[in-house]
């Protein structure tokens, strides 16, 4: 697994010849304007913000997580992985994005195209993970 941020290539792609894409991707989410956004240089976006009931599913994620708007490290795979905290099952889509509901709890939250940037196509599924960064938590 690596940090989506570093430059590694994501899932559908291919870096250098025969290499197979990460399985799992991480971002770092953290709280920005009212909003919570994400960085990530190797596909260029700069505080892409999440909208749309998204926001909502992950307050509920990081409820756990102490000073979580500071930042937090996100996993998140096509395939489910163990420690995985959420599915998230595609329902429709609409505006070049895709609903998304919890399985757990009715929740539904839009991604935008920006989903594209990490899949070929939307997943089906989507397994989350959310975790401190620091010390305490080993990054």
């Amino acid at each position: 697994m690596k940090d989506i941020s570093s430059g590694r290539m994501v899932s559908g792609g291919k870096s250098g010849a025969g290499a197979m894409p990460n399985a799992i991707l991480m971002i770092k989410p953290y709280w920005h304007d009212g909003l919570w956004v994400f960085d990530d240089p190797a596909v260029g976006l700069v505080r892409e913000p999440f909208i749309a009931g998204v926001p909502e599913m992950i307050d509920r994620l990081v409820a756990g997580i102490p000073d979580a708007r500071r930042g937090f490290r996100l996993l998140f795979s096509a395939q489910p992985f163990p420690g995985c905290q959420r599915e998230l099952v595609r329902v429709r889509e609409e505006y070049g994005g895709h609903w998304y509901r919890t399985t757990d709890q009715p929740q539904e939250g839009w991604l935008c195209p920006a989903l594209f940037k990490y899949f070929a196509t939307a997943p089906e599924r989507l397994y989350v993970r959310a975790e401190a960064i620091g010390p305490e938590a080993g990054g």
